[in-house]
């Protein structure tokens, strides 16, 4: 059963600076629909600037989308007023990219943990609230003697603990998890990674992973949505994507992955794209990705390619965005 599902997510903003400043539109997100399963993790990957960070905050209304609908646990997101909307907020919680930038570096993590129990109206009184704030730094691998510290006081792993401990404060059932990785030491994401892990085994989770590291996310996620230029291009079981990606797009980023293996024959052959990504101001006509396709190059440049972009439709339970694909 789908705890989350996101119908035709769209975000368009007016570019700011230079000579279209207001005039062209960027499509940050771009008609994305995909479901999450109770318990499942959704990995999300793409390059920089692919929308992957605004359609996380999208679904939460973080971002107020441009057209669209989100379900979460039954509750259409897109249409609640402000009231119920924060009400709501306790249902789905982000964790964000820079722990340091989320945290208010004026106020104690007991302060930073108890704030989201008392707009919420959780934790009864000051001492429930206070119990409270030692379960979460005890869940999250914090010492409850460290409450009263700041966050200039500890190191880039135990802020991200706090960002964490901080979304699972209000008992969430589903968590946008945004690149919660990419600023911390590579000694200290396992650790991280295998906190998430034992999270959502124990409080029966939902995660949305935002992520450019492909390896973790073969790790850490059951399914793993492809995203280019605001659209999804694939999507599929994270066994499947990994042993046998079916869009271009996902060939290429496949390929730079790193592989430990005795025989370097058995290493994929490095695809290297042509060209840089293109404005998402002025996405090319028909498919997105079709300048710097490999596939659309070796097949003589068909002209549905340039002039028609595809649905995302299913090959052998792969969904695949591509007129090549069979």
């Amino acid at each position: 059963m789908s705890l989350v599902s996101v119908e035709n997510l769209t975000k368009h903003y007016p570019e700011r600076g230079g000579v279209f400043a207001g005039k062209r539109m960027i499509r940050a997100v771009d008609g994305v629909s995909f479901e999450i399963a109770a318990g499942e993790t959704l990995g999300l990957v793409g390059e920089s600037g692919c929308g992957k960070s605004t359609l996380g905050r999208a679904i939460l209304r973080l971002h107020e989308p441009t057209a669209g609908r989100v379900q979460i646990d039954g509750t259409d997101v897109t249409s609640l007023g402000a009231a119920p909307l924060r009400a709501f907020r306790r249902k789905a919680q982000i964790i964000f990219q820079d722990p340091y930038a989320s945290l208010n570096p004026r106020m104690t993590i007991a302060q930073t943990l108890a704030e989201p129990l008392e707009i919420h109206g959780l934790g009864g009184d000051r001492a429930g609230r206070r119990r409270r704030v030692t379960e979460l730094l005890e869940r999250v691998g914090l010492r409850p003697d460290q409450a009263e510290r700041y966050p200039h006081e500890f190191s880039g792993g135990q802020r991200q603990r706090i960002g964490i401990a901080r979304a699972l404060a209000v008992e969430p059932k589903f968590i946008v998890a945004d690149e919660p990785l990419s600023a911390l030491d590579v000694s200290i994401q396992a650790q991280i990674v295998n906190l998430l892990v034992d999270l959502q085994r124990a409080e029966k989770l939902t995660y949305l992973f935002i992520s450019h590291d492909l390896k973790i996310v073969e790790h850490l996620c059951d399914r793993v949505a492809v995203m280019y230029l605001g659209k999804i291009v694939e999507l599929a079981t994270a066994t499947a994507l990994y042993t046998r990606p079916r869009h271009p797009y996902t060939q290429a980023l496949l390929s730079a992955v790193p592989r430990l293996t005795a025989d370097p024959a058995e290493r994929p052959a490095r695809i290297l794209l042509e060209g840089d990504v293109p404005s998402p101001s002025e996405p090319p006509p028909g498919c997105a990705f079709h300048p710097r396709c490999p596939l659309y190059a070796k097949q003589g440049k068909p002209e549905v390619c340039r002039t028609s972009a595809p649905p995302l439709v299913e090959h052998d339970g792969t969904r695949v965005a591509c007129h090549l694909v069979s």
